[in-house]
């Protein structure tokens, strides 16, 4: 029995085909604040967390959720990770990938947290989770040292322009 060549076409097309991989790229804290100053209209939704820190984890899948009710519209999530760079391939990646991220990952590549905190934040103790809300045209801003349910990220996000 021999298959059609079309199917056979068709069946090797589909298996060659790139699968869906979440890029986590690694980023130093002058880029990451670069990207946050720039002058647009878009609601940036920045979350800090770890592999490590369980309500970190417990949170993530509200800002998925938060990510897909705005798509389209002038928001972005933004995960940070704030796990070694040496853990990327060994834990953040395959965490990434295991939990279906969509949102896009950075992990921020810094080890001396005092050097670059008080520039993102003046209040941050350093605790995780951490999130700020941002918003450079409208200039309004909202933080948060704390883990945040699903009805609390959507309500502080409805007083930010979408």
């Amino acid at each position: 029995m021999s298959i059609p060549k079309s199917i056979a076409l068709a069946a090797s097309i589909l298996l060659s085909a790139p699968t869906f991989a979440q890029n986590v790229a690694v980023v130093k804290f002058p880029e990451l604040q670069k990207r946050l100053a720039r002058p647009s209209d878009t609601t940036y939704v920045v979350n800090f967390w770890a592999t490590w820190c369980a309500p970190c984890v417990k949170e993530l899948p509200g800002f998925e959720q938060l990510r897909a009710a705005n798509a389209g519209k002038k928001v972005k999530v933004l995960l940070i990770s704030m796990d070694y760079a040496s853990q990327l391939d060994k834990k953040v990646k395959p965490f990434v990938k295991q939990r279906g991220l969509k949102s896009e990952v950075l992990l921020l590549n810094e080890s001396d947290p005092n050097s670059w905190m008080d520039k993102l934040d003046a209040k941050w103790s350093g605790a995780l989770p951490f999130t700020l809300i941002v918003n450079n045209k409208t200039k309004q801003r909202a933080t948060f040292e704390q883990e945040l349910s699903q009805a609390e990220l959507t309500a502080a996000l409805q007083k930010f322009p979408k």
